[in-house]
């Protein structure tokens, strides 16, 4: 193939900048490129779809180890064994970033503590045990549940608050509870407000009721309905049009 397109137009072409082309070259990623007789640069379509395959790769949050195996494989020219390699690695990813945002709202959640032991006492003079500067929980004051906010909208007067009311320490669990359950999910289909999943034979409308049940007491915003049909169980998840990212993060995206 005729190598004519210089640095700058593949650069134009790719998003990527010229000297993330030169990195890549340096550490492997590109191949070689050819050298005109001015001694500039140059490169063939094969490495701008090579380029497009990265930047893909990239968006799917693989690191740049993965994506030199990915290379290796996506040299052979088959899609089949690159599709599968992708995944898996996106799998181990959405098992991450689901970790991630239980590690995220169980954060928020203990900020909001925070938040609240501040202000229940403030002392006349040095910070004490009950100021919220010092320890992580004030004496001072009933508990209370408080509601971890979800999203950063403001509420309209009739809406209901797309909140989570879950203790933060309990947060990570219901996201591991729930990850353990929808790994049975047979495939996964919009419907209006929300999605559909079905799942494998193997799940029983009491697996699915108890989870629902415990989930919809602390985030009220959800709406949870069981169906039995000749489908097979599913879990219809829909919530509010500001939520419809928080139901593909816990519940998954359809095909």
């Amino acid at each position: 193939m005729t190598r004519s397109l210089q640095i700058k137009d593949v650069a134009a072409v790719s998003g990527f900048s010229a000297n993330t082309l030169r990195y890549y070259e340096q550490i492997g990623l590109l191949p070689p490129s050819e050298r005109s007789t001015s001694g500039y640069r140059l490169y063939d379509q094969r490495t701008v779809d090579r380029l497009a395959f990265i930047s893909r790769s990239k968006q799917l949050g693989c690191t740049l180890e993965e994506i030199m195996d990915l290379t290796t494989a996506w040299d052979g020219g088959q899609c089949g064994p690159i599709q599968d390699w992708l995944r898996l690695l996106v799998s181990d990813k959405i098992t991450a970033a689901l970790q991630q945002l239980a590690d995220l709202i169980t954060f928020t959640g203990g900020l909001h503590q925070a938040a609240a032991a501040l202000e229940r006492h403030r002392p006349d003079g040095p910070c004490d045990a009950d100021c919220g500067c010092v320890s992580e929980h004030s004496a001072v004051g009933a508990a209370r549940v408080r509601a971890v906010a979800l999203t950063t909208k403001p509420l309209a007067h009739d809406e209901s608050a797309i909140a989570c009311t879950l203790a933060a320490g309990s947060m990570k669990g219901r996201v591991e509870d729930w990850q353990a359950l929808l790994s049975h999910v047979e495939r996964r289909e919009p419907i209006e407000g929300g999605i559909r999943s079905v799942f494998a034979t193997s799940v029983t409308v009491e697996d699915l009721i108890g989870l629902v049940a415990a989930e919809q007491d602390c985030c009220q915003f959800f709406r949870f309905a069981i169906t039995v049909d000749t489908r097979g169980i599913a879990l219809e998840v829909r919530a509010p049009s500001d939520a419809h990212d928080i139901v593909t993060s816990l519940f998954g995206a359809s095909a």
